[in-house]
C-alpha cells in the first residue's frame, strides 16, 4: 500500500510538472518596445549571423524586440530613470520564440558545426547546455525578460567590461578585474533597472527579468516579425 502511494504520489507530481506549463502563440498582451520607449536602440543578435551559433536564429524574421506589456511599462521606468542620467537603452534581444531556444540545443548537438566561438573561448560547446549557460526553456520566452546596456544619449559606446553572449565569468555582474569605471557603469544599468521592478541574472550583467512577470508558466512561440 504505501509503495503505491508513494507511486501516485510521483505521478501527481510528474503530472503537475507537465500541465504546469503551457506552450502560446497568443501575442494580444505585448508591445514592440519601440512603441513605448522611443530613443531605445537595437542591435538585435539573433537576427544576424553575429552571434554564438554564427547563423540567423530561427523565429527571428526582422530586427525587432517585443515584451509583455506588463514588462514593457516597467522597462519604461528604467529608462526614464537612465535618461535623466544622460543614457539611452541599446536593446540585443527581448521576447524570444521557444523555435529560436529550440534553434540554440539543435545547435548545441550538432558536432560538425562550431558556430562562434570567440563568444565561448574557454568552454567547450557541450559546456554551454551542460553549465546552463543555454536553457532548453529560457526566461525570455515567457516575454518578460529583456537583454540590454546602455549607450551616452548622442549613441556614443558605453564600456561594460565585456560583450554580449560572452560565455564566461567576465560577464558575472560582480565579476571583480574589471575598471572601477566599468564597474560603476555596470551598477548604473543594474540600479535603474531593480528599481523598476526586474530582478538581475547571476552570470550575465546584460539580462533582466520583471521579478512579478505575467507569464511565469508559459512559454510563447510566435514570430518576431
Amino acid at each position: 500500500m504505501k509503495k503505491l502511494v508513494t507511486t501516485l504520489v510521483w505521478m501527481v507530481c510528474c503530472l503537475g510538472f507537465v500541465f504546469a506549463e503551457t506552450i502560446s502563440t497568443d501575442k494580444s498582451d505585448f508591445a514592440q518596445i519601440g512603441t513605448v520607449i522611443d530613443d531605445a536602440a537595437y542591435d538585435i543578435r539573433y537576427y544576424s549571423p553575429n552571434n554564438f551559433t554564427g547563423h540567423k536564429i530561427n523565429g527571428y524574421k526582422a530586427p525587432r524586440a517585443y515584451m509583455t506589456k506588463k514588462a514593457l511599462a516597467a522597462l519604461a521606468k528604467a529608462a526614464e530613470d537612465l535618461r535623466a542620467q544622460g543614457y539611452r537603452l541599446l536593446i540585443w534581444d527581448a521576447y524570444r520564440p521557444q523555435k529560436a531556444v529550440d534553434d540554440f540545443v539543435a545547435w548545441i548537438n550538432d558536432p560538425n558545426n562550431p558556430g562562434d566561438k570567440t563568444f565561448y573561448p574557454k568552454l567547450e560547446k557541450s559546456d554551454l547546455l551542460a553549465g546552463d549557460y543555454i536553457m532548453a526553456k529560457s526566461g525570455h520566452t515567457r516575454g518578460s525578460t529583456v537583454d540590454l546596456t546602455i549607450i551616452k544619449k548622442d549613441g556614443g559606446f558605453v564600456d561594460m567590461g565585456g560583450t554580449f553572449d560572452l560565455f564566461s565569468e567576465i560577464s558575472h555582474p560582480d565579476y571583480k578585474k574589471i575598471s572601477k569605471k566599468q564597474k560603476k557603469n555596470r551598477e548604473i544599468l543594474r540600479d535603474a533597472m531593480v528599481n523598476a521592478g526586474f530582478k538581475p541574472l547571476d552570470s550575465e550583467w546584460w539580462h533582466f527579468t520583471l521579478k512579478d512577470e505575467p507569464y511565469p508558466d508559459t512559454y510563447f512561440n510566435f514570430d518576431v516579425e
